[in-house]
C-alpha cells in the first residue's frame, strides 16, 4: 500500500503545483501526438535574465516534439528568428508572436507554419532549467568543434558561458543555462543554439532516468518541485501528459529518433525593416513537416543550414 500511495501522492502534489494557460487552438486534429515547447524569459522582472535590456517576455527556445502513429519520434527546433506569417500581425519573427499574443498566438503561428495541430503546450521559465539541473546534481554536456562550430576557449559575455577546451564536463544549473542560451560565440548562431538545447534536453532525460533517483524519495520531491514549479502548461495538460512528454523526449533524442531543424534556405534573410531573420526553404519545408507528422522520415539528424 505504501509503494502504491507514494507515487499517487507525488502525482497529486505535482498536479496541484502546475500553472495552466488557455493556449490551444480549436484546429482540426492531425495524426500523432504533438507538443509545443517554449522556453520563456521574462526580462526585466524578478528572476529574468537581462541579455539585452529588453523588457517583457521572450521565447529563446521553441521546439515541436511529435510522436507519430508509427515511425520515429521527432524533436524539431524552430529558430526564434524564423520568418513567418503571424496571424493578425503579418510577417515577422517567430518569437514576436509570443511577445505580441503570448502562448495562444505562438501556438496559432506554429500550427500555421507546420500544418500540425498542437495537442499540448508546455512552457518553462529559463531560470527553472537551472533549478532542475541542480536538483539532479548536475548533467554532463559536451562541446565538440566538429558539432559545435565555435572557437575555443569560449567566453561569451551575453550568456555568461565560459568553456576552456573541447570535451565534456558535468555542469551545474547556471552553466547549463548559459550553455543553452549562448549563440553569439557559435558560428551557427540560432542553429547551433538549437543543437545545444536538444543536447541539454537529452542529458536531463537521461539523468532523470537514473536508477538512483527511483530509490531516493527526497530527490524525487526536489526534482518534481523544481520541475513543475517552473512550468506553465495548457489547460487539460497534467503530470501524466508530462510523463508521456519525457518518454517522447528520450525517444526523439535517442539513436532511433529524429532531431534538428526544418530545412533552411537563408539564415540571414533581411525582409523590410525586420533585420536578420531565418528563412525556411519554401520548396521543401511543407513536405518536411508532413513527413515528420506521419513518421515517414528516417531516424537521425535533419535540416540545418544550407550546404553548397
Amino acid at each position: 500500500m505504501l509503494l502504491l500511495a507514494w507515487p499517487l501522492g507525488l502525482m497529486v502534489w505535482a498536479n496541484a503545483r502546475l500553472q495552466h494557460v488557455d493556449a490551444l487552438a480549436a484546429t482540426a486534429d492531425t495524426p500523432g501526438l504533438t507538443y509545443l515547447l517554449a522556453g520563456s524569459d521574462s526580462r526585466g522582472g524578478e528572476g529574468g535574465i537581462a541579455e539585452d535590456g529588453t523588457e517583457g517576455a521572450r521565447t529563446d527556445t521553441i521546439m515541436v516534439l511529435h510522436v507519430p502513429p508509427s515511425g520515429p519520434s521527432a524533436l524539431i527546433s524552430l529558430p526564434r528568428d524564423t520568418y513567418v506569417e503571424i496571424p493578425g500581425q503579418g510577417p515577422g519573427k517567430l518569437n514576436a508572436a509570443y511577445s505580441w499574443g503570448g502562448a495562444p498566438l505562438l501556438v496559432e503561428t506554429v500550427e500555421g507554419l507546420t500544418g500540425m495541430h498542437m495537442d499540448h503546450y508546455v512552457e518553462i521559465g529559463l531560470g527553472g532549467v537551472a533549478q532542475v539541473v541542480d536538483a539532479l546534481g548536475g548533467v554532463e554536456l559536451c562541446l565538440d568543434p566538429a558539432v559545435n562550430k565555435m572557437t575555443f576557449p569560449v567566453d561569451d559575455p551575453d550568456s555568461g558561458l565560459q568553456w576552456a577546451e573541447p570535451g565534456c564536463q558535468v555542469v551545474d544549473g547556471s552553466t547549463s543555462l548559459a550553455f543553452a542560451r549562448m549563440r553569439k560565440a557559435d558560428h551557427e548562431g540560432d542553429i547551433g543554439r538549437g543543437k545545444r538545447q536538444q543536447q541539454l534536453i537529452a542529458a536531463l532525460a537521461s539523468t532523470a532516468a537514473s536508477p538512483s533517483l527511483a530509490v531516493n524519495p527526497a530527490r524525487q520531491v526536489g526534482l518534481l518541485g523544481a520541475g513543475v514549479g517552473a512550468l506553465t502548461v495548457s489547460d487539460g495538460t497534467g503530470v501524466l501528459d508530462l510523463g508521456r512528454l519525457a518518454l517522447a523526449f528520450r525517444s526523439a533524442t535517442g539513436p532511433d529518433g529524429i532531431r534538428g531543424t526544418p530545412p533552411i534556405a537563408n539564415p540571414d534573410h533581411r525582409p523590410g525593416n525586420l533585420g536578420s531573420t531565418v528563412l525556411l526553404d519554401p520548396a521543401t519545408t511543407p513536405r518536411f513537416f508532413a513527413d515528420v507528422m506521419t513518421g515517414s522520415l528516417p531516424a537521425g539528424p535533419v535540416g540545418g543550414l544550407p550546404t553548397g
